[in-house]
């Protein structure tokens, strides 16, 4: 059986690890492999895992794991799915490669691998960039070379983030696609979870969803009462809504002061809101 090539990002960032044959690998007990807490894959189909275990159970783990030391043990860095079907064949040991990471190439890894093999939902994508930028500096622009994709694609991503909690189990669990949720995007937050709905319940493609939107939108901007806001403070208003993802309004004061109103529908968006703010 020929051997199973890695991508071109993975093996950017450890070239030595495609040239390393399963003779080469060494064997480590199961229970001695930590699962990564940071690994951006949170998701995983079983059906897809059944037939992966079944494989395991006939022929064993033909491409090795990617560990790092940790303690006595060692710290899973890629492969998680392998590991979970040696576990379900009853393996006692599986083959690895070891090697020194640091946090940030230990997240690299795991993301580009999940990546290269399409294994992340559009939300666990998001929440991996995430993580890089915030926590190891990353640009946008930077980020996309890492990964390989352009930065509108990699920015487009990151909105997901901002799509209402029920919209975001609906991606989860696959009944919405990434593109039926940059749809619901153009919605205000509240009105995100009534959109998803119909879009599931009617079986509306990506361009059906996108004219329901829009149609929304404009019916929305067409019962908008007129006010003594000038065009700067409505701008603002709306750059605002854009950032937070929600309902928010300016109100003006006589003596030249006012107050920003922003609007939350549940504790988890609070938090969201608090975290773009801050």
């Amino acid at each position: 059986m020929s051997k199973k090539r890695l991508g071109k990002g993975l093996q950017a960032l450890i070239p030595e690890i495609e040239e390393t044959p399963l003779s080469d690998a060494v064997d480590v007990e199961l229970e001695d492999i930590i699962v990564n807490e940071g690994q951006p894959r949170k998701i995983f189909d079983e059906k897809k895992l059944a037939e992966l275990t079944s494989s395991v159970a006939q022929h064993g783990v033909l491409q090795p794991l990617i560990v790092r030391p940790r303690g006595e043990k060692y710290e899973l860095v890629a492969g998680e799915r392998r590991l979970r079907a040696a576990k379900k064949a009853g393996l006692k040991k599986v083959p690895v490669v070891v090697k020194v990471l640091t946090d940030r190439e230990t997240l690299e890894i795991a993301l580009i691998e999940n990546l290269q093999r399409e294994d992340l939902n559009p939300l666990e994508e998001a929440e991996a960039y995430k993580k890089l930028l915030e926590e190891f500096n990353y640009t946008q622009e930077q980020l996309a070379k890492r990964v390989g994709k352009s930065r509108s694609a990699v920015a487009n991503t990151l909105r997901l983030l901002s799509l209402h909690p029920d919209v975001r189990r609906e991606i989860e669990k696959g009944r919405l696609t990434e593109g039926h949720a940059r749809a619901l995007l153009a919605l205000p937050l509240e009105k995100q979870p009534d959109a998803a709905r119909r879009a599931i319940e009617l079986t509306l493609s990506v361009r059906e969803t996108e004219k329901m939107a829009g149609q929304a939108a404009k019916k929305r901007k067409a019962r908008k009462p007129k006010n003594n806001k000038d065009s700067y403070i409505e701008d603002l208003e709306e750059r605002l809504r854009t950032a937070c993802g929600t309902a928010v309004s300016i109100r003006l004061q006589s003596r030249g002061g006012g107050r920003i109103e922003i609007k939350f529908s549940s504790p988890e968006e609070l938090e969201r809101i608090c975290e773009i703010i801050l």
